[in-house]
C-alpha cells in the first residue's frame, strides 16, 4: 500500500506564505489532493490534480493557492499565498487508488 508524507506545515502570520509537499513511496498514476481540516469542522477540498496537471480548487482557495505535482518525484505540492487565519487546519495529502489514501497531515497555523 502506497504511503503519502507530508512536510512543510508551520506557523505563519497572516498574509505570509508556505509550500506544503507530500511524497508517495510509489508511482501514482491518478488524481492527488489536499484536503484540510479544521477544529470542530468537517474534512474539506482544498485542491486536487491529475497525473497529467490539470488542477481543481475548493473555492476559498481559488487565486490563493496552487498545487503541482512532478510526477518524476511522486511528490505533489501546494503553494499557499495570502494566508487568513481561516486556513489554520491540519492538511491531508490524498491519492486516489484504491478506496482512497490518506497521509498523517500536517498543521498549518496562521497567527499573528
Amino acid at each position: 500500500q502506497v504511503q503519502l508524507v507530508e512536510s512543510g506545515g508551520g506557523l505563519v502570520q497572516p498574509g505570509g506564505s508556505l509550500r506544503l509537499s507530500c511524497a508517495a513511496s510509489g508511482t501514482i498514476f491518478s488524481a492527488m489532493g489536499w484536503y484540510r481540516q479544521a477544529p470542530g469542522k468537517e474534512r474539506e477540498l482544498v485542491a486536487t490534480i491529475t497525473y497529467g496537471g490539470r488542477g481543481k480548487y475548493g473555492d476559498s482557495m481559488k487565486g490563493r493557492f496552487t498545487i503541482s505535482r512532478d510526477n518524476a518525484k511522486n511528490t505533489i505540492y501546494l503553494q499557499m499565498n495570502s494566508l487568513k487565519p481561516e486556513d489554520t487546519a491540519v492538511y491531508y495529502c490524498y491519492a486516489q487508488i484504491g478506496g482512497g489514501s490518506w497521509g498523517q497531515g500536517t498543521q498549518v497555523t496562521v497567527s499573528s
